[in-house]
């Protein structure tokens, strides 16, 4: 039950899908992160149907969908962090004071550039999309299993805040164990595409991209922030994923 409990808290807080009611114990908290991928195989499955809808017509409509669905399944929680990260960065503060602007509720001029940059970005790598998209669908979970796994291995900035109530030591070998599982089968996935294919680069692109944020997004958080917050763990998020999918368009292309 504490499992299933905990499913539910991640969807809820992680998603705008409609799940019914689960008590927030510390005890259920505990494991929310093990089920954050399933966040992600949400979008993937959102994402393929709008293709199969679309996918050969209307190459900027599919595009400008494939860059909403995210947005919608998750309510932009995670791009909230991306527009916080953004505004705290361009402070050119101390550390301190990047912390306050993250908790600050207001939006920034710098917030507004990096979300209208992102979106745009987005757009444009899924425009330039023209194959099988089921290369680029196991990055949804797999960015999601990275950013758990960071937010009960690296140290806090601070010690409250929502990600610190969902990354108790009890529940560290849980989330990190469960993160690692993810991982391993998104690799897998990518490495049974890659056979079909016929093209490594459906692999090496993906897992060069997985390999090298985390340690950059390590050096980053705690060169500016001393550590990670609820909003670095989204802009990680969303960044992994928009160089995941940059990865598969430029693998794409080498093909």
């Amino acid at each position: 039950m504490k499992l299933w409990n905990a499913m539910l808290i991640a969807l809820s807080t992680y998603s705008r899908v409609p799940v019914p009611r689960a008590d927030w114990t510390g005890e259920n908290r505990r494991y929310a992160l093990c089920f954050f991928p399933l966040v992600g195989v949400l979008v993937a499955v959102a994402e393929l149907v709008w293709w199969r809808l679309w996918w050969g017509r209307w190459y900027l409509l599919f595009a400008a969908g494939c860059t909403l669905i995210p947005l919608v399944i998750t309510g932009g929680i995670h791009m909230d962090g991306l527009m916080d990260t953004a505004d705290a960065l361009a402070s050119n503060g101390s550390r301190q004071k990047k912390l306050e602007i993250l908790k600050d509720s207001r939006c920034g001029a710098f917030a507004v550039m990096a979300c209208a940059g992102y979106l745009l970005l987005s757009f444009a790598l899924w425009a330039e999309c023209r194959k099988d998209l089921l290369f680029i669908l196991p990055a949804f979970p797999a960015s999601r299993a990275l950013s758990a796994l960071a937010a009960v291995n690296l140290r806090p900035a601070r010690e409250e805040g929502m990600l610190r109530s969902f990354t108790d030591e009890e529940g560290r070998k849980a989330v990190t164990a469960a993160s690692l599982l993810w991982l391993a089968l998104c690799l897998l996935l990518w490495s049974a595409l890659a056979a079909v294919a016929a093209s490594p680069a459906v692999l090496i692109a993906p897992a060069l991209v997985l390999a090298a944020a985390l340690p950059v997004y390590r050096h980053l958080a705690y060169r500016d922030f001393g550590g990670v917050t609820g909003d670095l763990a989204g802009a990680f998020l969303q960044l992994t994923e928009l160089a995941l999918l940059a990865a598969f368009v430029i693998g794409e292309a080498m093909v």
